[in-house]
């Protein structure tokens, strides 16, 4: 018996604002993109069974576009009639319940069972229960469905659990509404053929149970996830073996590079670029002061990489003392803690002069466009 598990595919999800030729989000088409080649591999391998562990949808209100996509996607599936299982995390379902679940629209597709009411749904065939317990909003239920899982479970057949939460600290995605399974239940792990959880967007086995398995997110919903293992787990059950392998799909390029900030030219005249097209680039300046964090603009950072789909930068300073500086440094303006920080750290005279007018053309700016923006 073979079964496809996936999750986290967060459609829907935009940012960067950058948008493709088609004038939809280039991010957000990233996500459509990576969701069509797991399609595609689940029309190729043709298993018994697709499990979805959660967050099919970025929001629990999704745009016409995300919800039109997914269902020409699962419509794909279905024609193979194989029997789709998804789960609702929390990230699609409503915090209230005068809102309606999103997954209730895929009760229109016949292979498709959808399981998003907030409770323990048994999903039964000939020889393999499904037991689903989408995100629940209210924890002090948990312990009951969870009582509700024991006592369906039937030995005389194979039982996968699916779930969408942390287990343990450790997967804490630090987001509204998320829960932790509670550690004293883990015993009906052990009554599992196959524990297959969403929520955490790295792929891996978790903790000392060898059968408990987040498949990991499709796409990176954070600048800081520099993961490359996305994609789909096979699950394979055998009579007395359970074959779990991670099968991963191809992203959009997300490099980093970091610049001493000391030896600025030679390193910027030593980096290797060939692999930037179309990447998203986080570019780390370290070792900076307040004369060279100026002279080094963004834009030239983003003209350097100027094949790139976007360049973040992000600045590390120097650790200085400050002592031009008495008191609160909240009580005084960011604009004259700079000017006092280059005084301090810049012994030329001129030099200061140029870099403190400088930087108050640029504080003027800032100030001009939050008022514009204000």
């Amino acid at each position: 018996m073979k079964i496809i598990h996936f999750s986290d595919t967060h459609l829907g999800f935009t940012d960067l604002d950058i948008t493709n030729e088609e004038g939809i989000n280039q991010r957000e088409a990233d996500f459509y993109q990576v969701f069509s080649d797991v399609c595609d591999a689940i029309i190729k391998i043709k298993p018994d069974f697709v499990i979805h562990t959660g967050d099919l949808f970025h929001r629990a209100s999704p745009s016409n576009r995300a919800i039109t996509f997914a269902l020409k996607e699962l419509k794909r599936v279905e024609r193979l009639n194989i029997p789709f299982i998804i789960i609702a995390g929390n990230h699609s379902t409503p915090r209230t319940s005068a809102s309606s679940p999103i997954l209730e629209a895929l009760s229109t597709l016949d292979n498709v069972k959808a399981v998003f009411s907030q409770q323990y749904e048994k999903v039964e065939f000939e020889d393999i229960i499904f037991h689903a317990l989408p995100h629940i909003n209210d924890e002090r239920i948990i312990d009951g469905e969870l009582d509700s899982i024991d006592k369906n479970i039937n030995p005389k057949k194979k039982n996968i659990m699916m779930m969408h939460c942390s287990v343990g600290a450790h997967y804490l995605m630090h987001e509204f509404g998320e829960w932790v399974y509670p550690k004293d239940r883990e015993d009906i792990f052990e009554k599992m053929d196959y524990v297959a959880l969403g929520h955490w967007h790295g792929f891996g086995n978790v903790g000392k149970h060898k059968n408990v398995y987040y498949s990991g997110s499709t796409e990176r919903t954070s600048s800081s996830d520099k993961r490359n293992d996305k994609g789909y787990v096979i699950v394979e059950l055998a009579e007395d073996k359970v074959t779990i392998a991670h099968h991963p799909i191809t992203l959009r390029k997300s490099l980093e590079f970091s610049i001493d900030a000391d030896k600025y030219e030679e390193q910027i005249a030593s980096l290797d670029l060939s692999d930037c097209k179309e990447a998203l680039v986080e570019v780390k300046l370290f070792n900076l002061t307040s004369a060279t964090s100026i002279d080094i603009t963004n834009k030239e950072i983003t003209e350097i990489f100027d094949k790139a789909l976007h360049v973040k930068v992000k600045r590390e300073f120097k650790e200085i003392e400050s002592s031009a500086i008495d008191g609160d440094i909240e009580s005084i303006s960011l604009e004259s803690y700079f000017i006092s920080h280059i005084k301090e750290s810049v012994s030329d005279d001129a030099e200061q002069k140029r870099l403190a007018s400088k930087a108050k053309e640029l504080f003027a700016l800032y100030e001009e466009v939050a008022d514009d923006t204000n």
